[in-house]
C-alpha cells in the first residue's frame, strides 16, 4: 500500500507554481503602475522630495541669517541710539490737491419763525 497519492503530489506542485506566478505577476503589475504614474505625475511639475528637502534646508539657513542680521541691526542701532525708518512708517506719496468745490452759502443762523 503506498502511503502517498500521485494525484495529490502533482496537485499540491501546480498549486505551488501558480502561487509563485500570481506574486509574479502581482510585482510585475505594481512595477507597470508604478512607472506609468511617475510618468503621469514627472508631466505635472510636481518637484521630488530631495529637491523639497534642499528649498527647505536652504530657506531655513536664509531665515536664521536674517534673524542674526536683524538683531545685529538692532544692537547697532542700539549703540549708535538711531534707528532705522520702518516701512510701514514709510511716507505716503504726494498727492495733488483736490479740485476746489465752490463754497456752500452760510446757513442762515435765525430760528424758524412760528408765525405769531
Amino acid at each position: 500500500m503506498q502511503s502517498q497519492n500521485r494525484f495529490f503530489d502533482d496537485l499540491s506542485k501546480v498549486l505551488n507554481g501558480l502561487a509563485g506566478t500570481v506574486a509574479g505577476v502581482g510585482r510585475e503589475a505594481e512595477a507597470g503602475a508604478r512607472e506609468r504614474a511617475k510618468e503621469w505625475f514627472g508631466g505635472m511639475d510636481f518637484v521630488s522630495r530631495e529637491e523639497f528637502e534642499a528649498v527647505k534646508e536652504m530657506a531655513a539657513k536664509a531665515r536664521a541669517e536674517a534673524d542674526a542680521l536683524k538683531k545685529r541691526v538692532d544692537a547697532l542701532e542700539k549703540a549708535t541710539g538711531t534707528s532705522a525708518p520702518k516701512a510701514s512708517a514709510a511716507k505716503p506719496a504726494a498727492r495733488k490737491p483736490a479740485a476746489k468745490k465752490p463754497a456752500a452759502k452760510p446757513a442762515d443762523k435765525t430760528p424758524p419763525s412760528t408765525g405769531e
